[in-house]
């Protein structure tokens, strides 16, 4: 993010593209409230009419899976109307004319029937934004879980670079995360082609400097790219991979083709888990490492803007419970490599040391309600709130790259037998593969399973489905039950599915495609179709067997804690395999 969450309040206009930040991001919805509540023109491209939409100034109600098309047009209008920089465009970027050869083939015109939105409500648009004293362009996973959502993300970039809405206060790009903590993740290098401090494993320099700070031999660290965990199942059944180790993930509820995943894990030779609660992942695991939660240890999280902010422990960890860098230390000493520290800060100033964008970020600066933005490169540095200012980029050259692409059409396009687009979304009441919600009593009251399914009235009726009713929802890939919901403010012949439920798991229908680059999964395009149950009472008593029976075996699971290894025999724990059964007890299992 090339902005500060808190900065973005005070842009002229914020331009919302596949992101509803009411129920993904509530703060940051605060801050375009707040924008509004100034004076900011708000602009909202969704196919949705989400709650930001009811505030904005323009809604362009695109349709699913258009957006290199969308954003192509978009930045067309912009050139056209002589509305780009032009003297910031000559002095700070490289391949304006190659990029034009691409993007003036995309008229307005000439892909409304790709974007669905009239041509001069795109004109209007992208004169409210490139017209705008300052302006952020922000985007969620309604970009980054598409087909091509790289080529999206470049054509973003180059829509804030023509129109030179990045490199000065208030304007820039402002791409949220999508999970917890993905932020820190990739600051902390759990990329497979990044040391920590997005330092380069190709780089032989970069291979020289960690090999000496962490005492192993330069050929030790690989000099390749990684796997990228979408990769893991395939690669598993082909066996190139043998071991994984699981770390705060519930890839069974997250991932895309959940049903296939199962089958793919379950040919691991060592599967490891380590989490906090008992997840439909750890119930096939080999080894569970019980971690602690984050009131239960001290660290440093990354805000979505390259915020550093420390936090401390509440209370003591429970039971065998270990922190999650003493489990790491523990196991790397015992396969030979010893590692030791005393406390967070001691590794937190050796990430310091290893990263030079980090370096200034010191535990003192960050004490009580202190934080650090990086890049902060001296212990003096204020940080640094907003990216590129005065148009000097991250290229040797210091100059943009414009990229342009044509579009493409999504991966699997609705037909006969499946003609609903399925595209799963967030919700405010739940978070996440719900582990950790999903376990607060509160929070059940207000949404259980087995969540629901969005679906326009008219879809609804043609299907002979009631508010409120539970229905079968299924693909080319399996089933769920879930609970049908009339919803006006969505688009006909798409449904909508949050993917947090276990019961109503809607990554038993997603499709398992990837961006060739990103490998990140095409979770908001999906063909599929719903069915009516037509015995009510009967599906409420399945839904509430289903939920009981998986409850059951996760506490099952669970108590194998309360078991002394000394005075016991290592009690064994049989799992059910997920299949593709016509009948499925529940969820296909």
């Amino acid at each position: 993010m090339s902005v500060n969450i808190p900065g973005m309040e005070d842009s002229e206009c914020i331009m919302l593209f596949g992101y509803n930040p009411s129920a993904s991001h509530p703060i940051v919805s605060r801050r375009v409230v707040k924008a509004k509540e100034k004076g900011a023109k708000i602009i909202v491209c969704d196919p949705r009419i989400i709650e930001t939409a009811r505030i904005a100034d323009m809604h362009l109600r695109i349709k699913n899976g258009c957006n290199v098309a969308f954003l192509n047009a978009f930045a067309n209008s912009i050139v056209s109307h002589g509305l780009h920089d032009k003297a910031f465009i000559d002095a700070h970027t490289n391949g304006f004319d190659e990029w034009w050869e691409t993007i003036k083939k995309y008229t307005p015109e000439s892909v409304e029937h790709i974007t669905g939105v009239p041509a001069a409500e795109i004109h209007k648009a992208a004169e409210i934004y490139a017209t705008a004293k300052s302006a952020v362009l922000g985007w969620g996973m309604g970009v980054a879980q598409q087909k091509q959502n790289v080529q999206t993300v470049h054509t973003l970039a180059a829509i804030a670079c023509i129109a030179h809405q990045i490199g000065k206060p208030n304007s820039g790009l402002a791409p949220v995360r999508g999970q917890n903590n993905v932020q820190g993740s990739c600051d902390m290098g759990m990329l497979p082609n990044l040391y920590p401090g997005y330092q380069n494993v190709t780089n032989p320099a970069m291979r020289k400097k960690f090999s000496k700070a962490w005492g192993v031999p330069e050929e030790k660290l690989s000099d390749h790219d990684g796997y990228k965990l979408t990769d893991v199942g395939h690669l598993a059944e082909e066996g190139k991979v043998h071991a994984f180790y699981n770390f705060g993930e519930d890839p069974l509820q997250t991932e895309p083709d959940s049903i296939e995943l199962e089958e793919q894990l379950r040919k691991l030779d060592l599967f490891i888990c380590q989490d906090i609660f008992m997840t439909q992942t750890t119930l096939i695991a080999d080894v569970i490492f019980p971690g602690t939660s984050w009131g239960e240890h001290d660290g440093v999280f990354s805000a979505s803007d390259r915020t550093f902010q420390r936090f401390m422990a509440a209370v003591p960890p429970k039971g065998e419970c270990w922190h999650d860098w003493q489990v790491f230390a523990e196991l790397s000493t015992r396969m030979g490599y010893p590692m030791h520290y005393n406390d967070t800060r001691e590794i937190w100033n050796e990430i310091r040391e290893t990263c030079p964008d980090f370096y200034g970020a010191t535990y003192d600066k960050m004490a009580g309600v202190g934080h650090a933005q990086w890049p902060i490169r001296t212990i003096n540095h204020p940080g640094t709130p907003v990216l590129f200012l005065g148009g000097q980029f991250n290229q040797p050259d210091g100059r943009a790259k414009l990229m342009a692409h044509d579009w493409e059409h999504p991966t699997e396009l609705p037909d006969e037998e499946y003609p609903l687009i399925l595209c799963t979304v967030r919700e405010v009441g739940h978070y996440s593969c719900r582990s950790m919600t999903g376990n607060c009593r509160a929070l059940s009251l207000l949404a259980e399973e087995p969540g629901e399914i969005h679906m326009h009235p008219d879809d609804a009726k043609a299907r002979g489905i009631g508010d409120g009713e539970l229905v079968w929802a299924h693909s080319r890939r399996g089933r769920s039950m879930t609970r049908a919901v009339h919803d006006e403010r969505i688009n006909k012949g798409t449904v909508y599915m949050t993917y947090q439920w276990w019961i109503g798991k809607c990554n038993n229908l997603t499709i398992h495609a990837v961006d060739e680059r990103s490998h990140t999964p095409e979770d908001k395009f999906s063909a599929c179709q719903v069915d009516a149950i037509e015995d009510q009472v009967w599906a409420e008593q399945k839904l509430e067997e289903m939920y009981d029976d998986l409850k059951k075996r996760l506490a099952d699971a669970t108590a194998a804690q309360d078991i002394d290894p000394a005075a016991e025999p290592e009690p064994e724990f049989q799992s059910k395999v997920w299949e593709k059964d016509p009948e499925p007890s529940y969820t296909n299992a």
